[in-house]
């Protein structure tokens, strides 16, 4: 496997890898029962949509799939910052999951069609979690902010907050750039063109305005982290680096 490709399908599974563990961790502390059961669920899917690309990774490698996860150090990654900022209040959780998820499903549908069978076979399959996934984000930001004024100010709030960490998705790193060149991977471009039509027609319909003036903050896809990272691979690598090799 090229190494162009490794990192591609490496930065796929980190997303929804780290971003499933953060939603993890909404589990028992949701705002009421079917929303915790719900983004709860929307983890799952990610972490299982993480599991088929590192099982990809495994075959081709001769490895378990539970090295990548669990085996790596933090400069090994190549998640987005995004999936790593914490979960913050439900609405900081719900902007997050919104800007992701507008990402997400017009990453995966172009990927629907790349000439990587198995590529195209994950992205076939993970699309149709991703439509749900959007659906519920996209829903509650606009519920928050026409909701009430403090539900409106704290939504707005958090899209401030969080879009330093919108653009990096789209700034492609040069095996992104690669594997579109190979017809592996849909263009950035469009991804980019997609997503932000999607996102403005959200926080269009919630009365959020995007903040004028923001510094963008990037790295994560090559491998350079905020701390955050750290906390997370601390608590999710704890079994496996006290007790190296443990199976169930």
């Amino acid at each position: 496997m090229e190494n162009q490709l490794r990192d591609y399908i490496l930065m796929m599974a980190d997303n929804v890898m780290i971003l499933g563990q953060r939603l993890g961790e909404w589990c028992g502390h949701g705002p009421v029962l079917e929303q915790d059961i719900a983004i709860t669920n929307i983890a799952l899917d990610l972490i299982g949509e993480a599991r088929n690309y590192y099982q990809y990774l495994g075959e081709t490698e001769g490895k378990k799939e539970d090295e990548y996860p669990m085996k790596r150090d933090v400069r090994a990654f190549k998640n987005i910052l995004l999936t790593e900022v914490p979960n913050g209040h439900w609405g900081d959780t719900i902007m997050r999951q919104c800007m992701f998820d507008c990402y997400h499903y017009y990453l995966l549908e172009g990927m629907t069609m790349s000439k990587n069978e198995r590529l195209a076979a994950i992205a076939k399959k993970s699309i149709k979690e991703a439509t749900y996934h959007l659906a519920f984000s996209g829903e509650w930001v606009i519920r928050l902010g026409d909701g009430t004024e403090e539900s409106h100010q704290k939504m707005q709030q958090s899209l401030d907050d969080l879009m330093p960490y919108f653009n990096e998705m789209f700034i492609p790193e040069s095996y992104e750039i690669w594997c579109h060149e190979q017809n592996i991977a849909p263009s950035p471009e469009v991804v980019r063109s997609s997503a932000n039509e999607k996102f403005n027609a959200i926080l269009t319909q919630a009365t959020l305005q995007m903040p004028e003036k923001y510094y963008s903050k990037k790295g994560g896809k090559s491998g350079l982290h905020t701390e955050n990272l750290g906390f997370i691979l601390a608590d999710m690598q704890y079994l496996q680096r006290s007790y190296s090799g443990v199976d169930w």
